[in-house]
């Protein structure tokens, strides 16, 4: 009994912490709270589309009299600014939300300089999945208008997979449908906007060219995928509903990152699950049904 083991928990050191364009200031904050938090210094990084939020950050830090080199913020390209700190050396942690494909890139910089540990939030094509016996299909309906029309779209865990029981869904689908209505695209600062401009120009064409792979591949387009308010200047795009969707299509296995949403049926509850796992990928998942437990029925969404 002459031996003694510790467990010790300490900083890791300098976290470069990557963020996104579509939650600046939450994506930021999310990462800046438990590693500042752990006595660690960071090096965030903002995207070069949406910078401000953590500029106003830093000088907020600096005036709370944040020791200096504590908090830095970094703004710049990902391919310049981004590849730097994911390959330095002296970055022991990364820490990054955005797409799959960078996500991927981020791991290969790690291993190609120091293996620092990487944390990582990836891309999504998420699920809804509405059964037969959903206790309140307005709401389900409502709810898969929210899933894909939020922040137009722009979200990684966006329902963007409507999946629903073939039983229901010539009742269902019409529902959907009217409930998108209320998510009509409009100027950010008019109150009654729910859904705004898409980030720029870049993602415009690629909300657009995806709604032209939907028709091409044999989709039905129910609803939106126009551009509107083309007089404004500004890139706002209608939600699009596309039905008659296969599970191979590309609107369907692709991350869109906008408002376009896919209707798949399904017959089973095995042919749901096999349908909602068949994706590269798993980021989150939802569904309507009832549930009996004992004498009492409960829905889950």
């Amino acid at each position: 009994h002459d031996q003694l083991g510790l467990v010790t928990r300490e900083p890791i050191g300098v976290v470069a912490a990557i963020v996104p364009w579509n939650f600046p200031l939450m994506m930021a904050c999310w990462k800046l709270g438990p590693a500042l938090a752990t006595g660690n210094s960071v090096i965030l990084k903002p995207s070069e589309k949406s910078p401000l939020t953590a500029i106003r950050i830093a000088q907020l830090a600096v005036d709370a009299g944040i020791p200096a080199g504590v908090l830095n913020v970094l703004p710049g390209y990902g391919h310049t600014v981004g590849k730097a700190l994911a390959l330095h050396m002296d970055v022991d942690t990364l820490v990054f939300t955005g797409s799959t494909r960078i996500a991927k890139q981020l791991m290969v910089y790690a291993g190609e300089s120091n293996m620092k540990r990487v944390w990582l939030e990836a891309g999504g094509k998420s699920p809804n999945i509405v059964f037969a016996d959903a206790p309140d299909l307005q709401a389900a309906a409502e709810a898969a208008a929210s899933a894909i029309a939020f922040n137009q779209g722009e979200v990684c865990i966006a329902g963007s997979r409507l999946l629903v029981e073939r039983s229901i869904k010539a009742r269902f689908l019409p529902m959907v449908v009217e409930a998108l209505k209320a998510w009509k695209p409009g100027h950010a600062l008019d109150p009654e906007t729910r859904v705004g401009a898409l980030v720029d120009g870049t993602q415009l064409d690629t909300v657009l060219g995806y709604v032209d792979a939907g028709k091409a591949e044999g989709a039905t387009l129910v609803t939106g995928g126009r551009r509107v308010l083309e007089e404004t200047c500004g890139v706002y795009v209608e939600p699009a509903i596309f039905d008659g969707v296969s599970n191979a299509m590309r609107i369907a296995r692709e991350e869109i990152f906008g408002p376009v949403l896919s209707v798949i049926t399904f017959d089973t509850a095995e042919e749901a699950i096999a349908i909602a796992n068949d994706s590269p990928f798993g980021l989150a998942a939802a569904r309507s049904e009832e549930r009996r437990v004992g004498k009492e029925c409960r829905s889950r969404w």
